[in-house]
């Protein structure tokens, strides 16, 4: 089992805007006043390209795929959330939290992978469960140690405890979950997705420990992180709200390896940090101003990992 992967899926945007519908539990969404639609969707596309020529030019091979103008999908460049792709040839389809990100499932994906040549051989549906209200929004929810089998989940509106455990079952994982908050006005206030907080690498872990604030909880976490001799780098929450817990490592060329973030959550690390990341690998950051400031998403959520195997 390997835990990082060469390929990349992303989706290139065509109609990129602050959605309102993920707004109500995504409290990383700001709304640019002085900014036209034309002009956000503008410089989210300028983000996108620049960030997939960062990625390709170290070797990392990334499927992009175009959004289309029909149904409205404000939040289609974070494809994470709705699919993702297994070594054993599965593919997982996920339930949605807002309506409108629903239609960016998209069967054509899979047949745009099968022609680059991946094989798919078998794909587990969880999105009946939308009907019931109850979600589980893919790798943003599950953390996945692939190796270890355990999947990290901080429990929120968009990650349901009976469908993780449900996940974990069909997949083979065992479920390691607890809730994570962040403080918004005087409130303390669940963190919407566990990608957010916390980054999973081969050799170490970027995870806000204070965010986690039943006791009990954090020192499980780190429990397991620790017996799977992960190096625990601990951020603020003030780092988290910079996308530093956003971060996915990925392998470029002769096997290189890359921990890919925003420039954003970049700036914000300490010399400390940085410098046990960079014992493990080299750091790939590219501007998502736009992307961050209207989605409240960031590095992570714009890359679907394909783990599927080559036929």
């Amino acid at each position: 089992m390997e835990q990082i992967t060469n390929t990349i899926l992303m989706i290139r945007p065509v109609n990129f805007r602050m959605n309102e519908q993920t707004a109500v539990n995504n409290y990383y969404q700001k709304v640019l006043d002085n900014l036209l639609p034309a002009t956000v969707q503008a410089k989210a596309l300028q983000e996108f390209d620049a960030f997939v020529d960062k990625l390709r030019l170290v070797g990392v091979n990334v499927i992009v795929i175009e959004d289309t103008k029909e149904p409205d999908t404000p939040d289609s460049i974070f494809p994470n959330n709705w699919i993702s792709f297994h070594q054993n040839g599965t593919v997982a389809l996920y339930p949605m939290f807002a309506e409108n990100r629903r239609h960016e499932r998209r069967d054509d994906v899979l047949d745009i992978l099968e022609e680059n040549g991946f094989v798919i051989e078998n794909i587990v549906d969880y999105s009946s469960a939308e009907e019931e209200e109850i979600f589980l929004e893919g790798t943003g929810s599950l953390l996945l140690d692939r190796v270890s089998r355990k999947a990290y989940c901080a429990l929120s509106p968009r990650a349901e405890e009976d469908l993780v455990i449900e996940f974990c079952e069909d997949f083979e994982y065992t479920p390691i979950l607890f809730t994570s908050y962040q403080t918004v006005g005087e409130e303390r206030k669940a963190i919407y997705h566990t990608n957010v907080m916390m980054c999973l690498a081969e050799n170490f872990a970027v995870v806000c420990l204070n965010s986690i604030d039943d006791k009990k909880e954090r020192k499980q976490l780190v429990k397991e992180l620790k017996e799977d001799g992960k190096e625990i780098i601990a951020i603020s929450e003030d780092q988290v709200n910079n996308f530093a817990g956003n971060m996915l490592q990925i392998m470029g060329a002769n096997d290189e390896r890359y921990i890919v973030m925003s420039t954003s959550a970049d700036k914000s690390l300490t010399v400390a940090q940085r410098t046990i990341i960079e014992r493990h690998c080299k750091i790939l950051s590219s501007s998502l101003d736009t992307i961050e400031a209207c989605g409240g998403g960031s590095a992570r959520c714009m890359m679907a990992e394909v783990f599927l195997p080559k036929a």
